[in-house]
């Protein structure tokens, strides 16, 4: 098995088992919708077998932080058929992530008051229009919360395909709200939702489902990130919690199941690869102040021989547009010129990385 193989993800079939990762840019107008500047983007990108497009909120309750992308009107619809149609026609192949953001979220951001499974606040400060600002403590879910945010994640699903997209992922991972109800720090429910592992993947299974049953399996897929500690969060659980988890989704005969952060040698991570018998996604830790001479090339080949079908990069891609081209010929790669530019907006560190010459 080579990252250059063709590979089935779901009915999908990709000409190659490079992934784009999904990474939060914040260049959508203020109101969620992705812009011209978005399609071009991830246009450039369309040679990856597969492209995961960034976080989109399914609510406005759920934004995260300033210019993020959404999906929960006609106009997010619209524009994100803009992104789908110009990497269709550049020979690619997207899904979406949908991701609510719970407790990290600030009403200067959103609106709105923060929900989550319980009313414990983010530990550290947060982005708004603003600047950063102290963390708010977010509303604990009631049963009807509950019940309408697995209901917002089906019908972002509905408008995901309506958009053009092949697929959505749902997003368990990086201490959102999904997380936030997996990890025992953030989760202090008494009901059917908190407490042991098997009531903490309760809220998690049930999003899986609601998504399947709008779209079908073979266009879903979840992201997971065991061990990591982004955002507050604090797993002392995590081979019971994430066993517990991957054995609750494992008769959805979902696309795929994406694990961040993964490392061939992490115990949760062999742990989920011996128990996921379809799909398996890995996203391989990276140095965090630069891209491997390689490309990530090394820890590719690595992880493809611990079990995992595709790898999905995040900077990587970020600063190499072409960076299928570059990992099969060896070419040099860019680095990410600098970090901050990431989230501020516009083409500077975005869509103005060089491609290989022709």
């Amino acid at each position: 098995m080579n990252l250059f193989e063709p590979v089935a993800v779901g009915s999908l079939k990709l000409p190659n088992r490079l992934v784009i990762a999904p990474m939060t840019r914040n260049r959508a107008a203020a109101d969620g919708t992705p812009t011209d500047l978005v399609a071009e983007y991830y246009r450039q990108r369309a040679t990856a077998g597969l492209i995961i497009a960034e976080a989109a909120t399914p609510s406005a309750v759920g934004r995260t932080y300033p210019n993020i992308t959404a999906l929960y009107t006609d106009a997010h619809v619209t524009g994100w058929r803009r992104v789908t149609d110009a990497v269709r026609d550049a020979g690619g192949r997207m899904f979406l992530q949908i991701q609510h953001g719970g407790r990290v979220g600030h009403p200067d951001t959103s609106g709105h008051q923060p929900i989550a499974p319980s009313p414990i606040p983010l530990p550290e400060t947060i982005h708004t229009p603003r600047g950063r600002q102290d963390p708010v403590v977010p509303k604990e879910m009631t049963a009807e919360d509950i019940r309408m945010t697995i209901a917002d994640f089906a019908a972002a699903a509905r408008r995901a395909i309506d958009a053009g997209f092949e697929g959505v992922e749902v997003h368990s991972a990086n201490g959102y709200l999904l997380h936030q109800f997996l990890s025992a720090n953030t989760n202090k429910r008494t009901d059917r939702y908190g407490g042991p592992a098997e009531s903490r993947v309760r809220f998690t299974t049930e999003v899986v489902e609601a998504v399947v049953r709008e779209i079908g399996a073979d266009r879903v897929g979840l992201r997971i990130s065991p061990g990591n500690t982004v955002n507050g969060i604090a797993e002392d659980d995590g081979i019971e919690l994430y066993t517990t988890l991957v054995n609750a989704v494992a008769d959805h005969d979902l696309a795929y199941l994406h694990v961040a952060f993964a490392a061939p040698d992490q115990p949760a991570y062999q742990r989920i690869w011996k128990l996921w018998t379809g799909t398996l996604i890995a996203n391989p830790v990276l140095p965090a102040d630069h891209i491997p001479t390689d490309g990530g090339r090394e820890a590719a080949d690595r992880l493809l021989d611990s079990g995992a079908d595709l790898i999905a990069l995040g900077r990587p891609f970020l600063a190499n547009p072409d960076l299928v081209e570059r990992l099969r010929t060896g070419a040099p790669v860019n680095q990410v010129r600098n970090s901050y530019l990431m989230y501020v907006g516009g083409p500077t560190g975005y869509t103005d990385y060089p491609a290989l010459p022709v």
